[in-house]
């Protein structure tokens, strides 16, 4: 069992409709699994009185309509679950790695605070770029926004604080920086995390089935771009042509 997860997962009460079932105090893969493991399971299951599941890093709220089922009764449910959507080592092991490229165009106007990110790292700004780049990022989660991914895995050489006083208006695509996370505004919002550098690629779109290109357990590369080459993306992106590049490997 990875450190911070919990050997037998937690039900806690949430409110009088909601029960939290959780899996750790600590974010790592393994319990991230855990908890889209069961959120799947729930859903396969087609239980009526579910009405909504939030899923985190480190569990899954569930929320379940009063007239419907019982504390007790979703309860029971709950663990009857838990134990059967466990993932295997084997399947944690080798399951396909999907990896996301998405262009980033880095520093300037992308990404004012690129020299912010290195004069705090005491690294020149392409060495920050090269470094941001150079990992491959799990989604852990979505949410802050519509589509905001919750990235994993970020190389603590270029963690960087949060700014003092958060933006009024971070305009879409923004990549930023806060603490030991990365992350993408998908759509133009306040916020207060770093920002290096802006992808052209939307990421979030009500219409689409599903709404954003990639879901929690995929993998993110962010690829530096021109600005020549950003905008060249963005016009695909306009006309509907542009599709996310996505490869996979073994897990």
């Amino acid at each position: 069992m990875t450190a911070g997860t919990h050997p037998e997962p937690r039900i806690l009460i949430c409110g009088e409709d909601a029960l939290v079932v959780e899996f750790g105090n600590g974010i790592d893969p393994v319990t991230n699994d855990r908890v889209y493991a069961l959120a799947a399971a729930v859903e396969a299951a087609g239980n009526i009185s579910v009405a909504e599941l939030i899923p985190t890093y480190r569990s899954l709220m569930v929320h379940y309509d009063l007239e419907l089922s019982s504390v007790e009764e979703m309860t029971g449910f709950l663990n009857d679950l838990i134990t059967s959507s466990e993932p295997s080592t084997d399947d944690q092991n080798n399951s396909p790695r999907r990896i996301y490229e998405l262009p980033v165009a880095y520093g300037g106007a992308h990404g004012e605070d690129l020299d912010d990110v290195a004069g705090h790292a005491g690294m020149m700004a392409d060495e920050v770029i090269s470094i941001h780049s150079g990992t491959d990022y799990r989604v852990y989660m979505l949410g802050f926004a519509p589509g905001f991914p919750y990235l994993g895995g970020m190389d603590e050489r270029i963690a960087t604080p949060r700014l003092a006083s958060p933006r009024v208006r971070v305009p879409a695509g923004s990549v930023g920086i806060a603490e030991t996370q990365t992350g993408v505004y998908p759509i133009a919002s306040p916020g207060g995390w770093r920002l290096i550098g802006n992808t052209p690629v939307s990421l979030f779109d009500p219409s689409a089935d599903p709404p954003v290109p990639f879901l929690p357990g995929s993998f993110i590369r962010f690829v530096p771009v021109s600005s020549e080459d950003a905008k060249r993306v963005a016009a695909q992106v306009s006309d509907g042509t542009y599709r996310v590049q996505m490869t996979e490997h073994e897990g």
